[in-house]
């Protein structure tokens, strides 16, 4: 089959018999990113079965399995092209081409905007308690995943109706919608997405710098009113507020992952507009490293699942307490008088101790 004109056929050698290239960073990337993803559903499922499925429980799944998705759409057809020796179009001509790159630009949206969702669904159970234990439920959830799925693919299937275009880039094992584009609805179609995608990682740091702001205060005001973890009261305050604390972490690793490999993309594409020459070398590199998004997240949260962020919470509690430890033996052992007993006989009022730690 006759290989169609590509934008990038000036610019490098495509994959074929004289240039074969090697799948062993493509194979272990696909290895990596399904062993990765299975084991955090398998997570996931664990702990639904411990406890009951919340909302942010159910947008952790959601961006896992579109994450398993993604990796399973592109990875075995460039697995593929290299161990045929043939560039996308060669193997299955434009439909191919049309697949690929619908995959990416789908899977790339999809990810980030459930990202959005979790930081949105962080920012109003911290920021807006009572709108949020009034209004939002997991059910939300399954309303706003299939409403994300829908708005992506309307958005991807727009270079099929001629805005924009899906494009073959060296050295043939990866297409993408045109990030040159010379016609003016293929200009407006790459700054959508460009737009897009900055939009939704600025709203993305906002919502997790909002959620620190709120749980940094709330730390605050039990330290300066000398509030107390102990007691059944206390210890539901403290387990409350280490969940809190666990979700941000998790959502702040992942958003931080994906601004690592998502904006740079977004960068390039606005650059390529005020660019005279094109350098398709740069493009590919930002297209691979975009794929990497899906192998990392889920990898993140398995690293960053509660138990192990608790053993490591426990760790630092108990190194923190050592020292104090210390210092009150040597207190009781020099002077062994009481620490609340002044020397007119009048006791001073109970301190309670402030600590994260239980």
């Amino acid at each position: 089959m006759e290989r169609t004109i590509s934008v990038s056929d000036t610019n490098c050698k495509f994959l074929g018999p004289d240039n074969p290239g090697t799948p062993a960073v493509s194979a272990s990337m696909f290895a990596a990113g399904v062993l990765g993803n299975i084991f955090a559903l398998f997570l996931l499922e664990i702990r639904r079965w411990r406890k009951s499925r919340s909302l942010f429980h159910v947008l952790v799944t959601a961006l896992v399995i579109t994450d398993l998705l993604g990796t399973l759409a592109v990875s075995p057809v460039v697995l593929a092209a290299y161990v045929r020796k043939a560039s996308l179009e060669m193997m299955g001509g434009r439909p191919l081409c049309n697949h690929f790159g619908f995959s990416m630009t789908f899977f790339s949206l999809a990810t980030l905007s459930i990202l959005l969702a979790m930081a949105v669904e962080r920012w109003l159970s911290i920021g807006h308690a009572y709108f949020y234990e009034r209004y939002i439920t997991k059910r939300c959830g399954y309303f706003t995943i299939p409403l994300i799925y829908l708005v992506c693919f309307a958005f991807c299937t727009l270079p099929f109706a001629g805005v924009g275009k899906y494009l073959l880039y060296c050295p043939g094992t990866w297409c993408f919608f045109d990030m040159h584009p010379k016609e003016r609805l293929g200009q407006i179609y790459a700054g959508l997405y460009a737009s897009a995608m900055l939009v939704m990682i600025l709203c993305t740091v906002f919502c997790n710098g909002s959620v620190g702001y709120h749980l940094f205060g709330m730390y605050r005001r039990r330290k300066h009113n000398r509030g107390s973890f102990r007691g059944p009261r206390g210890r539901k305050r403290y387990e409350s507020i280490t969940k809190e604390v666990e979700h941000l972490v998790l959502l702040v690793v992942m958003t931080v992952c994906f601004l690592f490999f998502s904006l740079p993309l977004v960068i390039q594409v606005y650059t390529n507009f005020f660019r005279t020459e094109t350098s398709h070398e740069k493009d590919l590199q930002m297209l691979r490293l975009l794929s990497f998004n899906s192998i990392v997240d889920p990898w993140v949260f398995i690293i960053l699942s509660p138990s192990v962020l608790r053993f490591l919470w426990g760790k630092l509690c108990r190194r923190q307490q050592q020292p104090l430890v210390s210092v009150e033996r040597t207190i009781h052992t020099t002077r062994p008088i009481r620490l609340d007993t002044p020397a007119d006989g009048h006791k001073l009022p109970a301190q309670t101790p402030v600590a994260l730690c239980p």
